[in-house]
């Protein structure tokens, strides 16, 4: 079903019997490919009397070479055309002895995940599913803020390629207005004092245009800037800005880039809600601290607040 797809990526017609001799199947199994195709991975297919078939719409697919090419380097590159999830995947790589770091790409999540446990949606060869693995050799200083550093980076990387509305909500997410654009998801694995790995993982709607399975308002690139993107040069530039970032995090720690955060989190001097389990706390949006923990006003009392199981909601008279 993979073949026929690559076959049928560049949106031209393909005739059902030119479809059979490259695969070496009949033209009524070509057929059953095709009804797989729309099935399994949510393709739309053109069928045309004597012209063949042909995808709805042009497919670019992920690519280590132009990945390479693009800019990143010195870090091999794992891609999948269908996973449970990329950061899942990972962990098995580490749990294997894979040596970091890698990168871990996938076409399709059929378990994606998000933060608190929730479902990724993750339709095939429309978004980015990325998970970047790290050695941390030593000190917890190279793990505070490190969500929060990851956050900024992909902020940037939107913008530079046209999303020019995308900025921060703590502690994890990447927001357009009051849509979700991006989220990120860390794991650790091993002893934060010691050695550990850490997975970076990071999930963007890059050209999805509809779905009825997310629970939340959401965005894509495609959706605010009115084109579709390339994925390939997506991920190279991700790459370069996290370079870049956590260089940075790592020789001067989460304080030289606390302002900046700051200065791009949508949600500064907000009424806001901190949902913690069933406990709620309302307070007015301060900022962080040097770590990446939340500084919220309650009852004219800064208090600070960090842990992922934390989930912020803008207050109803905000």
């Amino acid at each position: 079903m993979l073949t026929l797809l690559k076959l049928l990526k560049d949106g031209r017609f393909h005739s059902g019997q030119a479809l059979g001799v490259a695969l070496g199947i009949s033209r009524s199994a070509v057929w059953k490919q095709l009804q797989h195709l729309e099935a399994d991975l949510g393709l739309s297919v053109h069928k045309v009397r004597g012209r063949g078939y042909q995808l709805a719409k042009r497919l670019l697919l992920l690519d280590a070479a132009e990945i390479c090419a693009k800019g990143l380097h010195e870090c091999p590159i794992h891609i999948f055309d269908s996973i449970d999830s990329t950061n899942a995947e990972a962990l098995r790589f580490i749990e294997r002895g894979g040596a970091a770091p890698f990168l871990v790409l996938a076409e399709r999540q059929i378990a994606g995940r998000g933060r608190r446990g929730r479902k990724w949606v993750s339709p095939f060869a429309e978004n980015l599913y990325h998970s970047l693995v790290l050695r941390i050799d030593g000190g917890m200083r190279q793990i505070e803020g490190l969500s929060l550093v990851v956050g900024l980076a992909v902020m940037h990387v939107l913008r530079d390629m046209g999303i020019a509305g995308a900025g921060l909500k703590w502690p994890n997410d990447v927001l357009v207005g009051e849509k979700k654009i991006a989220g990120i998801l860390l794991e650790l694995v091993g002893d934060p004092a010691d050695v550990c790995h850490v997975v970076l993982g990071v999930g963007i709607n890059v050209n999805m245009q509809a779905t009825d399975e997310v629970d939340q308002q959401w965005t894509s690139m495609c959706l605010e800037a009115g084109r579709d993107f390339d994925r390939n040069e997506l991920v190279a530039l991700l790459s370069v800005k996290l370079q870049q970032y956590l260089e940075l995090h790592h020789a001067s720690g989460f304080a030289a880039i606390q302002s900046e955060w700051e200065q791009y989190h949508l949600w500064q001097g907000r009424a806001v809600s901190l949902i913690a389990g069933v406990n709620k706390i309302d307070g007015i949006v301060l900022g962080i601290d040097h770590q990446g923990a939340l500084r919220l006003k309650v009852d004219g009392v800064e208090k600070n607040f960090s842990g992922g199981e934390l989930s912020l909601r803008l207050r109803d008279d905000s």
